[in-house]
């Protein structure tokens, strides 16, 4: 997805909403931005994979190297790679990100991860390190995952705990796929962050994969959703505000402007801020800082400290899925291109939800924790929502065209979503099963079954 161009100019609201709608292009231009993460473990012995060794976390990158992926650094410490619009990542947890390019299909999307991942695993196996595509690890406790040599997860580290009893969780044991789609206008953002917001409880549902905790069953369906209620309530949840009349680019900034601050980056040194105001940053009133002000740049990467499950950037992030196979992979940017990128598809998905008071969205997003497709909303079952919501895409998919060789379009990728929403059973029930059945109680199995 394009960034806007960032300056050293002093900071106004209106700059600040101006840099958010810099985003707005026509819709031949639109992308779809695919990002997932998955957690690397050690073939045997399930333990996670350190960052530094023969066979850790750095050997792994630079093993990817013969495929034409080049360095990103922090000084001289490397923290990921990049490659033709596409980046590789590290989470705190050394969680493995693939930040797709912005591709124009679901196609092409399918193509990057099986590509990715099949790189992957040819490092893999020379380092005995598997994949494992889960919403939250189901093993680990928190103290035997490493930290990854990165300066800004240094600071957030030391503050999580100052402001949730969950963020060290959602920054070392949670994976998540995503999906980055773009907006023609400010109205059109509006609507689509409306819908998606309203949805994104749906969406958490379908794709509940994370049942297990330290090696047993969590008593949620989604251990990785459940990790957001409690990590920082000032900069995580559904935006109420997002429904209120006269929402748009403004709005938005105002609020993130009075979200506390994680960090400012200054050449290769992050400086600690957190905790502090954005708005005296702007002033230039930061002890840390004496005489300076925050400029474009700071608040470019202070859009990216915010955590609601859909987030405004120079696009929209829909961030509220578990990690899981291949297949859903590739599912979740369908979804959402079905149902956004298609004026019709976009004005029925709203009409599914437009209905629904802020009591009724937070409700939601709590119930699908522990009930998943059996929650309800505004009368009706949570099922019979994500049965419309994929007929919404499909037909939306459709009408966009995008066919493969011209014989198969987009819509065969809502296919495992077809299956979970008819038969009304998540992943993670089905993972539960599995445990309670053919795995007698040992978690370990979903490594040995469902690594990629």
């Amino acid at each position: 997805m394009g960034q806007a161009v960032v300056d050293d100019a002093p900071l106004t609201l209106e700059a600040m909403a101006a840099y958010l709608a810099d985003g707005c292009k026509p819709p031949s231009e639109f992308r779809i931005g695919a990002e997932h993460e998955k957690f690397p473990f050690r073939v045997g012995t399930y333990e996670p994979i350190p960052y530094d060794g023969p066979d850790g976390i750095l050997a792994l990158l630079n093993g990817l190297k013969q495929f034409g992926w080049e360095d990103v650094r922090e000084g001289e410490t490397l923290i990921g790679l990049h490659r033709g619009g596409a980046n590789i990542s590290l989470e705190p947890g050394g969680q493995f990100e693939l930040s797709g390019a912005p591709l124009e299909t679901i196609h092409d999307i399918h193509e990057e991860t099986v590509q990715h991942l099949a790189e992957a695993k040819v490092v893999g196996q020379e380092l005995s390190i598997g994949f494992l595509g889960l919403g939250f690890t189901p093993l680990w406790a928190r103290d035997q995952v490493p930290v990854m040599p990165k300066g800004r997860y240094a600071i957030m580290r030391a503050y999580m705990p100052k402001v949730g009893k969950l963020g060290l969780d959602m920054m070392f044991r949670t994976c998540t796929v995503q999906t980055n789609l773009d907006f023609a206008s400010e109205a059109d953002m509006v609507l689509k962050f409306r819908t998606s917001l309203a949805l994104q409880p749906v969406v958490t549902a379908l794709f509940a994969n994370s049942p297990f905790v330290e090696g047993r069953p969590s008593g949620l369906l989604t251990s990785r959703a459940n990790v957001w209620t409690d990590t920082d309530n000032d900069r995580t949840g559904m935006l109420g505000f997002v429904f209120e009349d006269g929402f748009g680019f403004e709005t938005y900034a105002a609020w993130a402007l009075d979200v506390p601050m994680y960090f400012a980056k200054r050449d290769d040194r992050y400086v600690d801020l957190s905790g502090r105001s954005f708005r005296r940053f702007v002033a230039g009133e930061l002890d840390e800082l004496p005489g300076e002000r925050a400029t474009m740049h700071d608040w470019a990467d202070h859009t990216t400290t915010l955590f609601p499950e859909v987030r405004l950037k120079t696009y929209l992030e829909m961030r509220g899925a578990d990690c899981g196979p291949l297949s859903r992979l590739s599912a979740l940017p369908a979804l959402w291109a079905g149902v956004l990128y298609d004026d019709a598809a976009l004005n029925a998905a709203w009409d599914l939800c437009r209905g629904w008071s802020d009591a009724d969205r937070e409700g939601l997003r709590h119930d699908v924790l522990r009930l998943g497709l059996k929650a309800e909303v505004a009368g009706r079952s949570l099922q019979d929502v994500a049965l419309d919501m994929l007929a919404i895409a499909r037909e939306g998919l459709r009408r966009r065209g995008r066919e493969r060789e011209g014989l198969i379009d987009e819509t065969s990728y809502l296919a495992p979503l077809d299956e979970i929403a008819s038969s009304g059973i998540t992943p993670a029930e089905h993972l539960l099963e599995l445990y309670h059945g053919t795995w007698r109680g040992e978690v370990r199995s979903v490594f040995d079954e469902l690594a990629y």
